[in-house]
Parts: structure tokens; C-alpha cells; sequence
């Protein structure tokens, strides 16, 4: 697995019996390393950083090697995520734009394009199983797909709800959240798309028909959102618990997958808890109340990745949170 330690480096773990132990750092980046992302078919890693730049790593000799990618943007880089053909990824940005980024045969390095149709920060992408389709969420209250066709780089004309001419950086569809928009993500047939706010809410859509349902929350917002199936949807964020919401005649919550964290009071004094934390560090500037959470993780998970799956359906996910640790759940 690779992780970043909250700096500007990537420390990249190996499984070693039942632990884990370090193999190696990547240290290429100037500033705090805001997004990773690990192509399972052709083993690359991509990172972007607050620097402004991005790196594409490949093993050469037993170590990880760089290859700088032309990003073109004037801010700091927010996250990245691979296409699913491993061909292209995306970069999001506080430049109001999103990088999608391709290796250039002829040059022998990764260029980009922009997508630019966003009023405030890029926080998130989300690539569609066709490689074509990308999702995006903003600070500007919006979740927003994208074309990101390039010629010569996608192969024949896809086959979306939106159609099959999809100029690069053409805005197809918009959704309102009444919030920043933390994460979004595609179910495995791209038919449906989920996204996060800090409006406390979770967002469901359905692609083909164009129905949405929402779901308020009485838990702080979320900050990271997975499909771990067709039916059914992981989130979580400042509550410090992965959630699990499933579809069935309609989305609903459906238990904590943090066993720890049980139900009903148990789970009212989780989130009494952590809003006591967070009002804490308001009325002082500091942690003067010292509070232990009834979650696993004691402090906001920042993010939320697929460990295992099977079958099209997810066995294990993965969380890391600003308590520095790094938990495997099984779903």
C-alpha cells in the first residue's frame, strides 16, 4: 500500500506475514502530497502535491522511479485518479480546472488538457467505466461529467446517455448540492453516481433516467464515498466510522460497518463525541477536552479505497484518517 504521513512524502508498506513493513519512500515532491492513486494493471503510481506538479512512478531495477507530468496549473493539485484502461488520469486542482493527463509517444512524457468549467476549487474525480465519462465535485456547491474523449488516446465512439459526439471538456449534466462537494464516485456499470457533501447529505443519481434521491444525515458530513457494489455504497468522513448504504426500492442507511461504534445510544454518543472534539478545538483553538471517540478511528478518516473485491462486489475497504492510522475493514 502506499500512504502519505500528512508531508511530502509517500511511504510505500508491504505485506509481511500478518503485518506490514516498510519498503520504500518516495520523497520526488516539494509540499504535502494531496492525492495517490496505483494502476493494479500496469503497476505505476501517480501523485500529485500541493507543489503544483504530478509524478508518474514505475519500478525500475526494484525502485520506484518519477517521470514529471506537465500539469499547466497555477494552484495546488487536489487529488488524481487512472482511468480504468490505465491510459489517461485526471488531476483536480484549486486552479478552477481539471488536468487530464496522457503519454505523448513522440515526446516520451505525460502532457495534459483542461477541463475548465468550474467556478472554485476541483476537490475530487471519478472516471466512468467507459474511460470517457468524468465525474467531478467542487467547492462550488456542484458535482459535474465531464467528456474527457482524446483522440488518438480513446479508441472508437462510446456509448453514454449522453450520447456518442462528446467534445473534450464538454459539460453534460450538473447537480446542486448545498455544500462543497467533497467526493464522487460511479457504481461498477456506471449507471449510477453517488456524491458527498458538507451539507451533511449523501446524493444518489441515476444516470440513464435522471433520478436522484438525497439522504440527510444527522452525522457530521463525509469526506470519502466508494460502491462497493451495484446496490450498495460506502461513505465516511468527519463521523470517524465507514457507513454502509444500500438500494433497495431506495437508497438507505443501513448499519456502521465499525462494529465498535454498535447502534442506537452507542452510536449517539460517537457522534456527541466527535462533535464535542470539533467544538472543542473552536471555543479554544486547541484539544483542551480530551475525548475518546467509540469508533475505531479517532479522528476524521480522509479517505476511503476498495482493498478486496470479488465477483463485482467489494470484500474489504480501506480507511486512513487524521489519527495517522491506516484500518482494513471487511463489508
Amino acid at each position: 500500500m502506499a500512504f502519505c504521513p500528512d508531508n511530502h512524502e509517500i511511504h510505500i508498506y508491504k505485506k509481511a506475514g500478518s503485518g506490514w513493513e516498510k519498503e520504500e519512500i518516495l520523497d520526488e515532491h516539494d509540499h504535502l502530497v494531496t492525492g495517490i492513486d496505483w494502476a493494479p494493471k500496469s503497476n505505476r503510481i501517480v501523485s500529485c502535491s500541493q507543489d503544483r506538479n504530478a509524478y508518474v512512478w514505475t519500478q525500475q531495477g526494484g525502485k520506484w522511479k518519477p517521470t514529471l507530468v506537465i500539469l499547466r496549473i497555477n494552484r495546488a493539485a487536489t487529488s488524481v485518479k487512472w482511468s480504468p484502461d490505465e491510459q489517461k488520469f485526471a488531476v483536480s486542482s484549486g486552479a478552477k480546472c481539471v488536468s487530464v493527463c496522457y503519454f505523448e509517444e513522440d515526446n516520451d512524457w505525460w502532457v495534459s488538457k483542461h477541463i475548465k468549467k468550474h467556478k472554485s476549487t476541483v476537490t475530487s474525480v471519478a472516471w466512468h467505466p467507459n474511460n470517457v465519462l468524468l465525474a467531478t465535485g467542487s467547492s462550488d456547491f456542484k458535482a459535474r461529467v465531464f467528456s474527457a474523449y482524446i483522440k488518438g488516446i480513446d479508441r472508437g465512439e462510446p456509448n453514454t446517455p449522453f450520447g456518442n459526439k462528446l467534445p473534450f471538456g464538454n459539460c453534460l449534466v450538473e447537480y446542486n448540492a448545498t455544500g462543497w462537494v467533497h467526493d464522487v464516485a460511479w457504481s461498477p456499470s456506471g449507471n449510477k453516481l453517488v456524491f458527498v457533501a458538507h451539507d451533511s447529505r449523501i446524493h444518489f443519481v441515476d444516470i440513464n433516467s435522471g433520478a436522484s434521491e438525497r439522504i440527510s444525515l444527522e452525522t457530521l458530513p463525509f469526506r470519502s464515498v466508494v460502491f462497493s457494489s451495484e446496490d450498495s455504497v460506502i461513505a465516511a468522513g468527519y463521523d470517524c466510522a465507514p457507513i454502509l448504504f444500500s438500494n433497495s426500492g431506495g437508497w438507505k442507511f443501513t448499519r456502521s460497518i465499525d462494529e465498535s461504534k454498535g447502534s442506537g445510544a452507542a452510536k449517539a454518543s460517537g457522534t456527541n463525541a466527535a462533535r464535542a472534539l470539533f467544538q472543542s478545538k473552536v471555543d479554544y483553538g486547541a484539544d483542551t477536552v480530551e475525548t475518546t471517540l467509540n469508533t475505531q478511528h479517532q479522528n476524521s478518516i480522509t479517505s476511503l479505497q476498495l482493498f478486496a473485491s470479488s465477483g463485482g462486489r467489494a470484500s474489504k475497504v480501506s480507511t486512513t484518517a487524521v489519527d495517522g492510522k491506516v484500518a482494513i475493514w471487511n463489508c
